[in-house]
């Protein structure tokens, strides 16, 4: 037995009902401009800002492990909780 449609993204109630669990996910953008930036520095002295070290532009080829772990590890959490209010 299921439920007809799942539009509350697998859980009712706090509870999974069974179907697959959705959510949305957002990041946020990088900190780090690879560009040369013109600035000044504390004294009001024209100065550039050059970042340094590795850098990643763009962390999408991460997203997907990350959510993955994160989830796992989040609903793992909810189940020792649980598990731990049973004794």
């Amino acid at each position: 037995m299921e439920t007809r449609t799942n539009h509350s993204g697998g859980i009712q109630g706090g509870i999974s009902n069974g179907q697959d669990i959705y959510f949305r996910v957002a990041f946020k953008p990088v900190a780090t401009v690879l560009m040369e930036q013109h600035t000044v520095n504390i004294d009001g002295v024209d100065t550039t800002l050059k970042a340094r070290g590795r850098h990643d532009p763009c962390v999408l080829p991460r997203a997907v492990p990350i959510v993955e772990a994160m989830t796992a590890m989040t609903l793992l959490d909810y189940y020792l909780i649980d598990r731990t209010t049973q004794l």
